[in-house]
């Protein structure tokens, strides 16, 4: 299994939950991966579980300073940058009319603002790389299945995740010229450790919770991380060369609904 052989990506977020499947894919199609998180000792840990085909750097995407170190630092380890996946995120719940001027700012910050701080850093290296490569280079985001329909009491996540698909479609066409392609991930709720956060918005009963979201998937199943992985792989192997502006809904059907 060797379908990111030679290639070396730059994956945020990724000391948990959707990165870090992702991190541990890329690695075991044989990438070298740079895993970037805020949380220092789980992204440490994820990558000393690949071993010497990673390497773990601190960074809060919401500081440019940070990202373009990490993106420079990706470089400096491996020698190349080919794939950035903007995965960092974070949750939010709860009626639109509550929200504070601070609370605003921090969820468009951590979800919006950010994910184009780092895509800023990291172009250069990508249009260096695609220059080398006849498939292009690859920036990945995860959206989310929020960012291509809306539900009650998710309403500023949504516009953060809608963003992301808006800001890709757009790049996609931007980058083209320069052999990058530009694609999002748009998941349906999947069991990772932020589930916990968005279960109040569906149910108070974690169980009742749940119970609903599973019954909003035709496949009556909720996905796991790797299945994600998965996806995240296809979009930014070289069998994809021709894919770019699409943002990608791993649902189990329910955009077909």
């Amino acid at each position: 299994m060797s379908r990111l052989a030679g290639k070396v990506a730059l994956i945020t977020g990724a000391g948990s939950g959707l990165g870090r499947a992702v991190a541990a894919r890329f690695a075991a199609e044989g990438a070298k991966v740079i895993v970037a998180d805020i949380d220092e000792v789980h992204g440490r840990a994820v990558a000393d579980s690949i071993g010497a085909n990673a390497a773990f750097i601190a960074c809060d995407h919401t500081s440019s300073e940070q990202d373009a170190r990490a993106a420079a630092f990706a470089v400096e380890k491996f020698g190349r940058l080919d794939i950035v996946h903007n995965n960092a995120g974070g949750p939010f719940t709860g009626p639109f009319e509550k929200v504070d001027d601070a609370t605003l700012e921090r969820v468009l910050r951590i979800n919006l603002f950010g994910v184009m701080q780092m895509t800023r850093a990291a172009v250069p290296y990508l249009k260096e790389s695609a220059r080398h490569n006849p498939a292009g280079a690859s920036l990945l985001y995860t959206s989310s299945l929020q960012g291509l329909k809306a539900k009650p009491n998710f309403s500023l996540y949504t516009v953060a995740k809608h963003g992301i698909v808006g800001l890709v479609r757009s790049l996609a066409l931007e980058l083209a010229p320069q052999n990058i392609r530009v694609n999002a991930l748009c998941p349906t709720v999947v069991a990772t450790p932020m589930l916990e956060a968005f279960l109040p918005g569906m149910a108070a009963d974690h169980e009742e919770a749940m119970k609903r979201f599973r019954a909003t998937i035709p496949l009556a199943r909720m996905p796991e991380p790797e299945d994600v992985a998965a996806a995240a792989l296809f979009l930014v192997s070289d069998e994809a060369r021709m894919i770019t502006g699409v943002a990608l809904p791993v649902d189990g059907g329910q955009m077909a609904m």
